[in-house]
Protein backbone atom coordinates (compact mmCIF):
# COMPACT_ATOMS: atom_id res chain seq x y z
CA UNK A 1 0.00 0.00 0.00
CA UNK A 2 0.71 3.56 -0.18
CA UNK A 3 -0.46 6.94 -1.49
CA UNK A 4 -1.41 5.56 -4.60
CA UNK A 5 -3.97 2.95 -5.56
CA UNK A 6 -2.41 0.34 -7.75
CA UNK A 7 -4.09 -0.83 -10.86
CA UNK A 8 -4.26 -4.83 -12.03
CA UNK A 9 -3.55 -5.86 -8.43
CA UNK A 10 -6.31 -8.36 -7.70
CA UNK A 11 -5.16 -8.75 -4.18
CA UNK A 12 -7.94 -6.54 -1.78
CA UNK A 13 -6.00 -3.93 -0.14
CA UNK A 14 -7.22 -3.84 4.19
CA UNK A 15 -5.71 -1.45 6.29
CA UNK A 16 -6.39 -2.31 9.95
CA UNK A 17 -6.25 0.54 12.20
CA UNK A 18 -5.26 -0.67 16.00
CA UNK A 19 -3.04 -3.87 17.18
CA UNK A 20 -5.05 -4.90 19.95
CA UNK A 21 -6.79 -8.47 20.35
CA UNK A 22 -9.40 -7.80 17.96
CA UNK A 23 -6.70 -5.48 15.25
CA UNK A 24 -4.07 -8.28 15.33
CA UNK A 25 -6.72 -11.27 14.56
CA UNK A 26 -8.25 -9.31 11.96
CA UNK A 27 -5.30 -8.47 10.29
CA UNK A 28 -3.98 -12.25 10.09
CA UNK A 29 -7.44 -13.53 9.02
CA UNK A 30 -7.48 -10.92 5.87
CA UNK A 31 -4.25 -11.84 4.96
CA UNK A 32 -4.18 -15.62 5.14
CA UNK A 33 -7.73 -15.29 2.87
CA UNK A 34 -5.13 -13.57 0.54
CA UNK A 35 -5.38 -9.61 1.18
CA UNK A 36 -2.35 -6.83 1.43
CA UNK A 37 -2.95 -5.96 4.68
CA UNK A 38 -1.49 -3.00 6.47
CA UNK A 39 -1.96 -2.33 10.28
CA UNK A 40 -1.02 0.79 11.70
CA UNK A 41 -0.83 1.18 15.58
CA UNK A 42 -0.31 4.49 17.19
CA UNK A 43 1.84 3.27 19.82
CA UNK A 44 5.33 2.03 19.37
CA UNK A 45 4.21 -1.43 19.29
CA UNK A 46 0.78 -3.23 19.40
CA UNK A 47 -0.58 -5.98 22.01
CA UNK A 48 0.41 -4.22 24.55
CA UNK A 49 -3.26 -4.35 26.20
CA UNK A 50 -3.02 -8.24 25.80
CA UNK A 51 0.14 -8.50 27.48
CA UNK A 52 -1.45 -6.75 30.71
CA UNK A 53 -4.57 -8.59 30.79
CA UNK A 54 -5.55 -11.61 33.24
CA UNK A 55 -3.22 -9.50 36.03
CA UNK A 56 -0.67 -10.55 33.28
CA UNK A 57 -1.59 -13.94 32.34
CA UNK A 58 -4.35 -13.28 29.73
CA UNK A 59 -7.69 -15.02 30.30
CA UNK A 60 -8.01 -15.86 26.76
CA UNK A 61 -11.96 -17.18 26.67
CA UNK A 62 -13.92 -19.23 28.58
CA UNK A 63 -15.69 -22.82 28.29
CA UNK A 64 -19.29 -21.88 28.76
CA UNK A 65 -21.82 -22.83 26.35
CA UNK A 66 -23.15 -20.13 24.21
CA UNK A 67 -25.78 -19.26 25.79
CA UNK A 68 -24.38 -18.60 28.91
CA UNK A 69 -21.72 -17.32 27.39
CA UNK A 70 -23.82 -14.52 25.36
CA UNK A 71 -25.90 -14.26 28.73
CA UNK A 72 -22.33 -12.54 29.79
CA UNK A 73 -23.28 -9.35 27.88
CA UNK A 74 -26.59 -8.62 29.18
CA UNK A 75 -29.38 -7.05 26.38
CA UNK A 76 -26.74 -6.85 23.54
CA UNK A 77 -25.29 -10.11 24.11
CA UNK A 78 -27.36 -11.13 20.85
CA UNK A 79 -25.18 -8.89 18.35
CA UNK A 80 -22.52 -11.71 19.25
CA UNK A 81 -24.35 -15.07 17.45
CA UNK A 82 -23.42 -14.43 14.08
CA UNK A 83 -19.23 -13.74 15.24
CA UNK A 84 -19.44 -16.77 17.54
CA UNK A 85 -21.19 -18.68 14.58
CA UNK A 86 -18.08 -18.54 12.90
CA UNK A 87 -15.71 -18.41 15.39
CA UNK A 88 -16.15 -19.81 19.05
CA UNK A 89 -14.02 -21.17 21.91
CA UNK A 90 -13.27 -24.08 21.19
CA UNK A 91 -11.97 -22.99 17.60
CA UNK A 92 -10.17 -20.42 19.77
CA UNK A 93 -8.24 -22.56 21.72
CA UNK A 94 -7.90 -24.87 18.44
CA UNK A 95 -6.25 -21.50 16.82
CA UNK A 96 -3.52 -20.85 19.43
CA UNK A 97 -2.81 -24.56 20.26
CA UNK A 98 -1.84 -24.64 16.55
CA UNK A 99 0.71 -21.87 16.76
CA UNK A 100 2.19 -23.52 19.60
CA UNK A 101 0.51 -22.04 22.88
CA UNK A 102 -0.97 -24.56 24.84
CA UNK A 103 -3.82 -23.93 26.94
CA UNK A 104 -5.45 -24.57 30.80
CA UNK A 105 -8.56 -24.45 32.12
CA UNK A 106 -9.02 -23.34 35.29
CA UNK A 107 -11.77 -22.82 38.21
CA UNK A 108 -15.23 -21.08 36.54
CA UNK A 109 -14.01 -22.12 33.34
CA UNK A 110 -11.51 -19.78 32.45
CA UNK A 111 -9.10 -20.59 29.80
CA UNK A 112 -4.87 -19.33 30.25
CA UNK A 113 -1.75 -19.67 28.11
CA UNK A 114 -0.47 -23.11 30.09
CA UNK A 115 2.53 -20.71 30.35
CA UNK A 116 0.59 -18.58 32.73
CA UNK A 117 2.47 -15.37 30.67
CA UNK A 118 0.46 -12.82 28.93
CA UNK A 119 3.32 -11.82 26.41
CA UNK A 120 3.48 -15.54 24.97
CA UNK A 121 0.05 -14.77 23.26
CA UNK A 122 0.97 -11.37 21.89
CA UNK A 123 4.42 -13.14 20.73
CA UNK A 124 2.22 -15.98 18.50
CA UNK A 125 0.31 -13.54 17.17
CA UNK A 126 3.25 -12.01 16.07
CA UNK A 127 4.58 -14.31 14.34
CA UNK A 128 1.24 -15.23 12.63
CA UNK A 129 0.96 -12.20 11.18
CA UNK A 130 4.71 -12.09 9.77
CA UNK A 131 4.03 -15.75 8.37
CA UNK A 132 1.02 -14.24 6.69
CA UNK A 133 2.72 -10.87 5.22
CA UNK A 134 0.77 -8.51 7.29
CA UNK A 135 3.23 -5.41 7.50
CA UNK A 136 2.49 -3.90 10.61
CA UNK A 137 3.49 0.31 10.98
CA UNK A 138 4.55 1.42 14.78
CA UNK A 139 3.76 4.90 16.15
CA UNK A 140 1.41 5.46 13.39
CA UNK A 141 -1.89 7.49 14.64
CA UNK A 142 -4.57 7.58 12.18
CA UNK A 143 -6.51 10.81 11.80
CA UNK A 144 -9.52 10.07 9.64
CA UNK A 145 -10.72 7.55 7.47
CA UNK A 146 -11.53 8.52 3.53
CA UNK A 147 -15.27 8.57 2.29
CA UNK A 148 -16.45 9.47 -0.53
CA UNK A 149 -20.22 8.84 -2.05
CA UNK A 150 -20.54 6.43 1.41
CA UNK A 151 -17.76 4.16 0.24
CA UNK A 152 -14.38 4.29 2.11
CA UNK A 153 -11.47 4.75 0.26
CA UNK A 154 -8.51 5.11 2.88
CA UNK A 155 -7.35 6.01 6.03
CA UNK A 156 -5.72 9.54 6.64
CA UNK A 157 -2.05 9.29 9.23
CA UNK A 158 -0.60 12.73 9.26
CA UNK A 159 0.40 13.61 5.92
CA UNK A 160 -0.29 10.28 4.37
CA UNK A 161 -3.20 8.66 2.82
CA UNK A 162 -3.27 4.87 2.95
CA UNK A 163 -5.82 3.93 -0.14
CA UNK A 164 -7.41 0.87 0.32
CA UNK A 165 -10.32 -1.29 -0.40
CA UNK A 166 -11.58 -1.60 2.98
CA UNK A 167 -10.55 -0.57 6.37
CA UNK A 168 -11.33 -2.49 9.73
CA UNK A 169 -11.27 -0.41 13.10
CA UNK A 170 -10.26 -2.16 15.82
CA UNK A 171 -8.78 0.75 18.11
CA UNK A 172 -10.35 -0.43 21.30
CA UNK A 173 -12.13 1.66 24.30
CA UNK A 174 -10.90 4.30 26.48
CA UNK A 175 -9.74 1.85 28.93
CA UNK A 176 -6.44 1.37 30.62
CA UNK A 177 -4.94 4.57 27.85
CA UNK A 178 -1.87 4.08 29.19
CA UNK A 179 -1.91 1.20 26.33
CA UNK A 180 -3.02 2.95 23.58
CA UNK A 181 -6.66 3.07 24.07
CA UNK A 182 -7.85 6.10 24.52
CA UNK A 183 -11.42 6.62 22.22
CA UNK A 184 -9.74 7.98 19.09
CA UNK A 185 -12.05 5.29 17.29
CA UNK A 186 -15.01 6.96 18.84
CA UNK A 187 -14.16 9.87 17.12
CA UNK A 188 -13.35 8.50 13.80
CA UNK A 189 -16.55 6.46 13.50
CA UNK A 190 -18.60 9.53 14.69
CA UNK A 191 -17.02 11.56 11.54
CA UNK A 192 -18.21 9.40 9.11
CA UNK A 193 -21.87 8.80 10.86
CA UNK A 194 -21.52 6.72 13.57
CA UNK A 195 -23.82 7.16 16.75
CA UNK A 196 -21.73 6.37 19.79
CA UNK A 197 -23.33 5.32 22.58
CA UNK A 198 -21.86 7.42 25.75
CA UNK A 199 -18.48 5.77 27.32
CA UNK A 200 -18.03 4.77 30.92
CA UNK A 201 -15.87 2.79 32.53
CA UNK A 202 -17.14 -1.17 33.44
CA UNK A 203 -15.58 -3.61 35.52
CA UNK A 204 -14.14 -1.31 37.82
CA UNK A 205 -13.85 -1.01 41.54
CA UNK A 206 -16.15 1.13 43.08
CA UNK A 207 -15.89 3.44 45.92
CA UNK A 208 -17.39 3.42 49.27
CA UNK A 209 -18.59 5.80 51.85
CA UNK A 210 -16.05 6.91 55.08
CA UNK A 211 -12.89 5.28 55.92
CA UNK A 212 -14.51 1.40 56.77
CA UNK A 213 -13.74 -0.41 53.71
CA UNK A 214 -9.77 1.49 53.86
CA UNK A 215 -9.10 -0.10 57.33
CA UNK A 216 -9.14 -3.56 55.70
CA UNK A 217 -7.56 -2.34 52.59
CA UNK A 218 -5.68 -5.75 51.11
CA UNK A 219 -8.30 -7.96 52.90
CA UNK A 220 -9.39 -11.01 50.40
CA UNK A 221 -12.67 -12.85 50.87
CA UNK A 222 -12.97 -15.53 48.12
CA UNK A 223 -16.81 -16.33 49.32
CA UNK A 224 -19.33 -13.67 50.26
CA UNK A 225 -22.82 -12.70 49.00
CA UNK A 226 -23.35 -9.36 47.86
CA UNK A 227 -26.89 -7.36 47.73
CA UNK A 228 -26.97 -4.66 45.19
CA UNK A 229 -29.46 -1.78 46.21
CA UNK A 230 -30.52 1.14 44.14
CA UNK A 231 -32.53 3.50 46.06
CA UNK A 232 -33.11 1.34 48.28
CA UNK A 233 -34.82 -1.61 46.09
CA UNK A 234 -32.77 -4.71 45.77
CA UNK A 235 -30.92 -4.46 42.03
CA UNK A 236 -29.38 -8.01 41.97
CA UNK A 237 -27.32 -10.53 43.99
CA UNK A 238 -24.07 -11.78 43.60
CA UNK A 239 -21.63 -14.51 44.96
CA UNK A 240 -17.71 -14.56 44.93
CA UNK A 241 -14.84 -13.19 45.30
CA UNK A 242 -13.91 -9.52 47.16
CA UNK A 243 -11.32 -7.38 47.75
CA UNK A 244 -11.27 -4.77 50.15
CA UNK A 245 -9.02 -0.99 48.78
CA UNK A 246 -8.24 1.78 50.22
CA UNK A 247 -10.54 3.58 48.70
CA UNK A 248 -14.07 0.54 48.47
CA UNK A 249 -14.08 -2.49 46.99
CA UNK A 250 -12.79 -4.69 43.67
CA UNK A 251 -12.80 -8.35 43.11
CA UNK A 252 -14.59 -10.26 40.70
CA UNK A 253 -18.17 -10.10 42.87
CA UNK A 254 -17.75 -6.28 42.41
CA UNK A 255 -16.55 -5.95 38.65
CA UNK A 256 -19.32 -7.87 37.75
CA UNK A 257 -22.09 -5.33 39.35
CA UNK A 258 -20.20 -1.86 38.44
CA UNK A 259 -21.70 -1.25 35.21
CA UNK A 260 -25.48 -1.23 37.19
CA UNK A 261 -23.50 0.57 39.75
CA UNK A 262 -21.75 3.70 37.50
CA UNK A 263 -24.86 4.04 35.15
CA UNK A 264 -27.22 4.35 38.72
CA UNK A 265 -24.65 6.99 40.04
CA UNK A 266 -24.44 8.73 36.81
CA UNK A 267 -28.43 9.05 36.98
CA UNK A 268 -27.73 10.34 40.52
CA UNK A 269 -29.47 7.72 42.41
CA UNK A 270 -28.25 5.58 45.79
CA UNK A 271 -26.19 2.67 45.77
CA UNK A 272 -25.49 0.72 48.93
CA UNK A 273 -23.83 -3.01 48.85
CA UNK A 274 -25.06 -5.06 51.46
CA UNK A 275 -22.79 -7.94 52.22
CA UNK A 276 -23.46 -11.59 53.34
CA UNK A 277 -20.42 -12.62 55.50
CA UNK A 278 -21.70 -16.22 55.80
CA UNK A 279 -23.54 -17.32 52.78
CA UNK A 280 -23.43 -20.79 53.76
CA UNK A 281 -25.40 -20.35 57.02
CA UNK A 282 -28.82 -19.10 57.19
CA UNK A 283 -30.41 -16.94 60.23
CA UNK A 284 -31.03 -19.69 62.27
CA UNK A 285 -27.76 -22.38 61.62
CA UNK A 286 -25.91 -18.83 62.32
CA UNK A 287 -27.56 -18.13 65.20
CA UNK A 288 -26.88 -22.17 66.68
CA UNK A 289 -23.20 -21.66 65.50
CA UNK A 290 -22.92 -18.15 67.40
CA UNK A 291 -24.83 -19.99 70.61
CA UNK A 292 -22.43 -22.87 70.17
CA UNK A 293 -19.34 -21.21 70.51
CA UNK A 294 -20.03 -18.67 73.09
CA UNK A 295 -21.10 -21.36 75.54
CA UNK A 296 -17.80 -23.75 74.51
CA UNK A 297 -15.48 -20.70 75.06
CA UNK A 298 -17.24 -18.54 77.57
CA UNK A 299 -14.95 -17.30 79.69
CA UNK A 300 -12.44 -15.96 76.77
CA UNK A 301 -13.19 -12.36 75.21
CA UNK A 302 -15.40 -12.04 72.30
CA UNK A 303 -12.35 -10.48 70.40
CA UNK A 304 -11.17 -14.08 70.67
CA UNK A 305 -14.03 -15.86 69.68
CA UNK A 306 -14.80 -13.61 66.51
CA UNK A 307 -11.52 -14.68 65.24
CA UNK A 308 -13.67 -18.27 64.38
CA UNK A 309 -15.53 -16.27 62.08
CA UNK A 310 -13.85 -13.87 60.83
CA UNK A 311 -10.75 -12.63 59.20
CA UNK A 312 -8.30 -10.47 61.86
CA UNK A 313 -8.84 -7.39 60.17
CA UNK A 314 -12.17 -7.44 60.33
CA UNK A 315 -12.76 -7.97 63.79
CA UNK A 316 -12.28 -4.27 64.82
CA UNK A 317 -14.49 -3.32 62.03
CA UNK A 318 -16.87 -5.66 63.28
CA UNK A 319 -16.47 -4.78 66.88
CA UNK A 320 -17.21 -1.16 66.17
CA UNK A 321 -19.97 -1.40 64.00
CA UNK A 322 -21.95 -3.46 66.55
CA UNK A 323 -21.10 -1.60 69.61
CA UNK A 324 -19.96 -4.67 71.56
CA UNK A 325 -17.10 -4.82 74.37
CA UNK A 326 -13.77 -6.38 72.69
CA UNK A 327 -13.21 -7.48 76.01
CA UNK A 328 -16.38 -8.53 76.89
CA UNK A 329 -16.51 -12.37 77.58
CA UNK A 330 -18.08 -14.65 75.40
CA UNK A 331 -20.70 -16.18 77.88
CA UNK A 332 -22.46 -12.79 78.61
CA UNK A 333 -23.52 -12.04 74.94
CA UNK A 334 -27.00 -11.62 75.75
CA UNK A 335 -29.87 -12.81 73.27
CA UNK A 336 -30.02 -9.18 71.94
CA UNK A 337 -26.38 -8.89 71.26
CA UNK A 338 -26.35 -12.07 69.74
CA UNK A 339 -28.90 -11.36 67.18
CA UNK A 340 -27.35 -7.76 66.72
CA UNK A 341 -24.04 -9.83 65.62
CA UNK A 342 -26.04 -12.26 63.38
CA UNK A 343 -27.84 -9.41 61.53
CA UNK A 344 -24.36 -7.56 60.74
CA UNK A 345 -22.54 -10.76 59.77
CA UNK A 346 -25.08 -11.54 57.41
CA UNK A 347 -25.95 -7.96 56.14
CA UNK A 348 -22.73 -5.71 56.21
CA UNK A 349 -23.29 -2.40 54.17
CA UNK A 350 -21.61 -0.63 52.99
CA UNK A 351 -22.50 3.18 51.23
CA UNK A 352 -21.24 3.24 47.00
CA UNK A 353 -20.30 7.36 46.38
CA UNK A 354 -18.22 6.56 43.44
CA UNK A 355 -16.02 4.73 41.14
CA UNK A 356 -12.69 4.69 39.50
CA UNK A 357 -11.59 5.88 36.36
CA UNK A 358 -10.87 4.58 32.42
CA UNK A 359 -7.32 4.03 33.56
CA UNK A 360 -8.80 1.32 36.13
CA UNK A 361 -11.40 -0.44 34.27
CA UNK A 362 -10.81 -3.81 32.47
CA UNK A 363 -13.34 -2.52 29.70
CA UNK A 364 -15.36 0.09 28.18
CA UNK A 365 -18.97 0.20 28.56
CA UNK A 366 -20.80 1.66 25.19
CA UNK A 367 -18.98 2.61 22.12
CA UNK A 368 -20.19 2.35 18.10
CA UNK A 369 -24.25 1.41 18.41
CA UNK A 370 -24.62 -1.91 17.41
CA UNK A 371 -27.93 -1.17 14.94
CA UNK A 372 -25.22 0.67 12.80
CA UNK A 373 -22.81 -2.80 12.06
CA UNK A 374 -23.72 -5.65 10.49
CA UNK A 375 -23.11 -8.76 12.89
CA UNK A 376 -22.79 -10.94 9.65
CA UNK A 377 -20.09 -9.41 8.32
CA UNK A 378 -18.77 -7.00 10.88
CA UNK A 379 -19.52 -4.11 7.91
CA UNK A 380 -20.57 -0.41 8.96
CA UNK A 381 -24.22 0.13 7.91
CA UNK A 382 -22.97 3.88 7.17
CA UNK A 383 -20.04 3.69 5.15
CA UNK A 384 -19.38 0.56 2.70
CA UNK A 385 -15.64 -0.65 2.79
CA UNK A 386 -15.79 -0.15 6.82
CA UNK A 387 -15.36 -2.54 8.88
CA UNK A 388 -15.50 -2.27 12.97
CA UNK A 389 -15.16 -4.98 15.98
CA UNK A 390 -13.64 -5.37 19.30
CA UNK A 391 -13.98 -3.16 22.50
CA UNK A 392 -14.75 0.13 20.12
CA UNK A 393 -18.33 -1.59 19.83
CA UNK A 394 -21.32 -1.10 22.50
CA UNK A 395 -20.40 -4.71 23.58
CA UNK A 396 -19.23 -5.08 26.84
CA UNK A 397 -19.17 -8.72 29.07
CA UNK A 398 -18.50 -10.10 32.79
CA UNK A 399 -14.63 -11.20 33.95
CA UNK A 400 -13.77 -14.33 32.67
CA UNK A 401 -12.31 -14.12 29.17
CA UNK A 402 -15.67 -13.30 28.02
CA UNK A 403 -14.24 -9.66 26.68
CA UNK A 404 -11.18 -11.13 24.63
CA UNK A 405 -13.46 -13.63 22.87
CA UNK A 406 -15.78 -11.46 21.46
CA UNK A 407 -12.73 -9.23 20.57
CA UNK A 408 -11.19 -12.13 18.76
CA UNK A 409 -14.02 -13.61 17.20
CA UNK A 410 -15.86 -9.92 15.54
CA UNK A 411 -12.26 -9.19 14.52
CA UNK A 412 -11.83 -12.60 12.91
CA UNK A 413 -15.03 -12.09 11.39
CA UNK A 414 -14.29 -8.62 10.16
CA UNK A 415 -11.17 -9.44 8.31
CA UNK A 416 -12.58 -12.15 6.61
CA UNK A 417 -14.96 -9.95 5.11
CA UNK A 418 -12.81 -7.18 4.95
CA UNK A 419 -10.87 -9.62 2.49
CA UNK A 420 -13.95 -11.24 0.56
CA UNK A 421 -14.38 -13.85 1.79
CA UNK A 422 -18.05 -14.93 1.83
CA UNK A 423 -19.88 -16.61 5.02
CA UNK A 424 -22.35 -18.31 5.37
Amino acid sequence: MGEQKQTGNPRPRIVVIGGGAAGLMAAGRAAEAGADVVLLEKMKRPGRKICISGKGRCNLTNVADLRDFIDHFGRNGRFLHQPFHHFFSPELISFFEELGLGVVTERGGRVFPKSGKAPDVFKVLQQWLKKNGVKVVTGNRVDRLLVRDGILTGVQSGSKKYLCDAAVLTTGGASYPATGSTGDGYRMAAAVGHRIVEPRPALVPLVTEGVLAGRMSGLNLRNVGARLLINGKRAGRFFGELVFMDYGVSGPVILTMSLQVVDALRAGKKVALVLDLKPALDENKLDARLQRDFEKRCHEPLKSVLRGLLPREMVPVCLQETGLGAEQPAGTISAKQRRQLRSWLKSFRLEVTGYRGFDEAIVTAGGVDLREVDPRTMESKRVRGLYLAGELLDLQGDTGGYNLQAAFSTGRLAGRCAAGIQVD
